[in-house]
């Protein structure tokens, strides 16, 4: 089933024409690519927003409909406000049917409830979630499954290990030296320990230990304080003496 995406032409351009239209609750967007120049849209934020909490909106060839002319497109770039994480730009790019497109999908992890390593406690690290892939609009998959249910400690898969559809590539393995642009999807290791250093409370004893050596402390210098003082007076009285005889 196709998924259908309403737009409407606009002119205006700039900052304050996109904050006039999200008071109107419609988004700024635009399509472009193949033989036609771009053009800039409004969406319905309510539309869009719903189209975009499910995932085959971004991994289908979609029909956009531009008052009642309908061109087959993929999402290409999707901006969020930065606080309030609402859809902010749409980017459409425009598909030919017998032209390659280049996009983004996907990698789904399977097999990790039937994974033996996993079930003893041990961990699934995924460092890689989507690859850039290469195909036709009719062969564009969903997602691209990655089974890890055979997978042991120190064991790890990387991209040469999918199984791609027919009809898709994956881009960074079209260069001639593949090993150098191969990446590591993930791997299963030991879980990571983290042990927490215990303060020892001081024993009542050595805290009134401690108190009384301060207060010693603290008396031994006050006195120094007096005498310093004390010295300075005499001295002050020896000068007031001299001066006197002088």
């Amino acid at each position: 089933m196709s998924i259908t995406v309403n737009a409407t032409l606009r002119e205006d351009q700039g900052k304050g024409a996109s904050r006039r239209l999200r008071k109107q609750e419609k988004v700024p967007g635009i399509i472009y690519g193949g033989t036609k120049g771009p053009v800039m849209l409004s969406l319905s934020i309510h539309e869009i927003t719903h189209l975009t909490e499910n995932e085959d909106t971004f991994t289908s060839v979609l029909d956009l409909v531009i008052d009642k002319n309908k061109e087959p497109v993929v999402v290409k770039n999707l901006q969020r406000h930065p606080a309030k994480n609402t859809v902010a730009h749409v980017d459409f790019l425009r598909v030919d049917a017998k032209h390659a497109l280049i996009t983004t999908t996907p990698l789904h992890f399977i097999g990790e409830e039937e994974n033996e390593a996993l079930r003893v406690g041990l961990v699934l690290n995924q460092f890689v979630v989507s690859v850039e892939i290469s195909c036709l609009p009719k062969d564009l998959p969903h997602g691209i499954d990655v089974d890890v249910s055979s997978l042991a400690l120190g064991e790890h898969l990387s991209l040469t290990d999918l199984v791609l559809p027919e009809g898709v590539t994956i881009t960074s393995l079209q260069h001639e030296d593949v090993e150098a642009h191969d990446q590591t999807i993930c791997s299963v290791t030991e879980p990571k320990i983290i042990i927490e250093e215990e303060i020892e409370e001081p024993v009542d004893g050595e805290l009134e230990g401690e108190e009384g050596a301060e207060g010693a402390e603290g008396v031994e210098g006050a006195e120094g304080d007096e005498g310093a003082k004390d010295e300075g007076e005499s001295k002050g009285d020896e000068a007031k003496d001299y001066d006197s005889k002088s």
